[in-house]
């Protein structure tokens, strides 16, 4: 494997930066000549001349022109690196890499990951969506700081992680006007026989209502199976058929896809929750959105 020395590219960039190998030297508190043999060393293992010599003045190539520019990337990075482990603003965003997992309604992923954006320092928010599986893999090798999903990391997970329950809150039924007309007033005896739209079979919420409508004993007819919540809530909106969402987003749904609420499923709860490799919490973007969970979403 080719290793970078990182010596031999920082003689490089200072000599670039200041225009000569007489003030890089006087800059690295070095001989001229050691300057000098670094850089040889340096063009000599990337196999390319990094200056030219024009009059008295060194030029870059243009290959010199592209390592400096990376050069300049790993020192900026550098830097940065200090002052985040000494806490110290960086002026640039905060990036926070959070997992979603599929399960969770595009309204709550929203609402729990806005109070991100109400930091102080900027925040660069990337979102990854995918099967906590996935997910979670990749946060057990630091690639995401945050997985928000349904259900707790079990047992059967080999991810040293863990949970952080960021609230719960009912199930609730919602449907258009003339479902709602239909279903609300004998609900949940109305499902019966009523169409609805489930989540998956493999989410939690689906195996709640199953078990909810086992004990209660509704047969209704299933008109559609989603992975993607969001694809449910247009298909309610549509007047499709009737479908189940967290109560805590309830005046969005109602406001965004003009239904109403059908009846609450009594037993059900949906619980939330923020899973990490810290047990205490650090990444600023990461406490502001547990801590807004905890008192605002689902307070």
């Amino acid at each position: 494997m080719e290793w970078l020395n990182y010596h031999h590219l920082l003689y490089f960039w200072t000599v670039a930066r200041e225009g000569s190998v007489t003030r890089a030297a006087a800059e690295l508190r070095l001989g001229q000549p050691a300057v000098s043999a670094q850089i040889r060393t340096l063009e000599e293992a990337l196999g390319e001349k990094l200056f030219t010599r024009v009059g008295r003045h060194l030029v870059l190539t243009d290959v010199g022109r592209i390592v400096f520019r990376y050069a300049e990337n790993i020192f900026s990075l550098g830097r940065e690196l200090l002052d985040a482990v000494k806490d110290r603003p960086t002026g640039r965003p905060i990036r926070l890499q959070v997992g979603i997992a599929d399960a969770i309604p595009k309204l709550i992923a929203y609402r729990l990951l806005r109070p991100a954006f109400e930091l102080k320092e900027p925040v660069r928010l990337v979102c990854h969506e995918g099967k906590p599986d996935r997910l979670l893999a990749e946060l057990a090798v630091h690639d995401l700081d945050l997985v928000l999903t349904e259900a707790p990391l079990g047992a059967t997970h080999k991810v040293k992680a863990f949970n952080h329950l960021l609230g719960e809150c009912d199930v609730k039924f919602f449907g258009s006007a003339r479902l709602a007309r239909a279903h609300r007033r004998a609900f949940p005896r109305s499902l019966d026989g009523a169409p609805v739209l489930l989540p998956t079979d493999n989410t939690t919420l689906r195996r709640a209502l199953d078990q909810w409508f086992d004990a209660e004993g509704i047969r209704p007819v299933v008109v559609s199976e989603c992975e993607d919540n969001a694809l449910l809530d247009v298909f309610g909106a549509a007047g499709v058929a009737m479908f189940a969402a967290p109560a805590a987003i309830e005046k969005q749904i109602r406001r965004q896809y003009g239904v109403e609420v059908i009846g609450r499923v009594g037993g059900v709860r949906e619980r939330f929750y923020a899973i990490s490799v810290e047990r205490k919490l650090k990444h600023p973007g990461v406490v502001a959105i547990v801590e807004a969970a905890r008192e605002k979403v689902f307070g």
